[in-house]
């Protein structure tokens, strides 16, 4: 049975997760802070993205441009910037969210996210993509983890 993005945000906050990702009939939780559960599925496991409903805590520019770069075709967020709400209508995907803000803000709350900051001056979600692989490679992803795109998202249905 296929689930609406209401039911996919309902989900989210229940489950506690960072994302919740529906596509062809399963869906799917994710748990790892950031962007690095879109950029493991969107290297591993396209198919788990193309043409996905994902509902998710946080979008910024860099999650925008990787569930574009995957075909997402629809988006929740509690939380969503400007510049990702930006990336998101030039690619028409349709996006619903709580709150819209100027820029993610980091985990420490002292500036704006360091992905988001890389983003910036990006103009397409391909420009993206090599400063999100880069700034992922920098913080040291567990070898055993980079690589697998179930590290830290499970089927639940």
């Amino acid at each position: 049975m296929n689930k609406t993005i209401e039911e996919l945000a309902a989900i989210l906050h229940l489950e506690q997760c960072s994302c919740v990702i529906a596509n062809n009939g399963s869906i799917s939780l994710c748990h790892e802070r950031g962007v690095k559960d879109l950029l493991r599925l969107l290297k591993w496991n396209p198919s788990m993205l193309s043409g996905a409903m994902i509902a998710d805590k946080v979008i910024g520019k860099g999650a925008a441009a990787l569930m574009i770069l995957g075909c997402v075709k629809e988006a929740y967020a509690d939380v969503i910037s400007v510049p990702a709400l930006e990336m998101f209508k030039t690619a028409s995907v349709h996006v619903t969210f709580a709150k819209c803000v100027p820029n993610i803000i980091n985990r420490a709350g002292t500036g704006i996210c360091p992905v988001e900051a890389l983003c910036s001056d990006c103009q397409s979600a391909a420009d993206c993509l090599p400063l999100i692989e880069n700034f992922i490679k920098s913080i040291n992803i567990p070898q055993s983890n980079a690589s697998d795109p179930q590290a830290t998202c499970s089927a639940i249905r």
